[in-house]
């Protein structure tokens, strides 16, 4: 997984993230990016979050019109600025790393 434009570390811990994940949902990367973003939105931000899981085997529309060329992709809208998410997103840390979450256990 890598970051690309804008992340940044730091940001406020109230804030509210919106983000779409781009997935073709049956393939094993696309699986592990649901479960992952999944587990970390549940635990870490409770209800200050908004996830939008678009299966690009079902409708590509959503990504052309994003620019969205390999899955699994996780757009964060907000907090800006925008950052963007390409790979498999399995490891929880890195993530975290990425939103700007400060984590002071292990993530299990």
């Amino acid at each position: 997984m890598r970051p690309a434009m804008g992340a940044e570390s730091g940001k406020d811990w109230g804030t509210f993230f919106r983000m779409k994940l781009f997935v073709a949902r049956g393939e094993l990367n696309s699986r592990l990016a649901v479960d992952t973003v999944e587990r970390v939105c549940q635990k870490y931000l409770a209800s200050r979050y908004s996830l939008e899981i678009l299966d690009v085997l079902e409708d590509y529309r959503p990504a052309m019109e994003e620019n969205v060329l390999v899955v699994p992709t996780l757009i964060v809208y907000e907090p800006p600025p925008p950052i963007r998410l390409v790979g498999p997103l399995s490891d929880p840390a890195t993530l975290l790393k990425v939103l700007g979450i400060p984590v002071a256990e292990s993530w299990p």
